[in-house]
């Protein structure tokens, strides 16, 4: 499954996108728009995007977690060496504090997540914050060539921004395409 992104420069074209999307089969948990119009989208009930597509959650939540995890071994492993609770400390006391310094990290990361734009959105902001659209279609295999020809043919004005593979993999590259001109817009 492809997250593709669209840009589309009105609300109005938006509605008919999701509209038109929505009769061949994408459904809205298929079929997100981010847009700095919240409640325009919420009055033409097109489904707005979700925290785990606006903030960095997932990303810096494995990154805390990794960091996390390298502190605990190093930790575990000073405590093993320097031996503050005795020669006899079972293993079970050197996993936890493993444990606990993997799962504080991911805590940490996930705070500093819910603080931050999501990496992939960035290449979007200015275009977001111009007012702009931005569709995102999670198009399974079987239905990307029928959402791509639908989008193109019907509506010439939303521009295909980008693509991702799969938006759910924090760490997955967005190939942006055509980033100089913006729906018709020269920036």
């Amino acid at each position: 499954m492809k997250c593709l992104y669209y840009l589309a420069p009105t609300l109005d074209s938006t509605h008919h996108i999701s509209d038109e999307l929505r009769a061949v089969g994408i459904t809205d948990g298929l079929l997100h728009v981010i847009a700095k119009d919240e409640a325009g989208l919420a009055e033409q009930r097109i489904p707005s995007s979700n925290y785990l597509e606006t903030l960095d959650l997932l990303r810096d939540g494995f990154i805390g977690s990794a960091i996390g995890l390298i502190v605990g071994i190093v930790g575990a492993s000073a405590l093993r060496i320097c031996a503050p609770f005795g020669p006899g400390t079972p293993r079970i006391v050197y996993l936890a504090a493993v444990a606990a310094a993997t799962l504080f990290g991911a805590w940490e990361g996930g705070l500093t997540g819910i603080a931050t734009e999501n990496k992939k959105l960035a290449e979007f902001h200015h275009d977001i914050e111009a007012g702009l659209y931005l569709v995102l279609v999670y198009a399974p295999r079987e239905r990307e060539a029928t959402v791509r020809w639908l989008v193109r043919a019907r509506h010439p004005e939303a521009e295909l921004a980008g693509i991702d593979r799969h938006f759910l993999n924090p760490f997955s590259p967005v190939k942006r395409r055509g980033a100089a001109s913006h729906c018709g817009r020269i920036l």
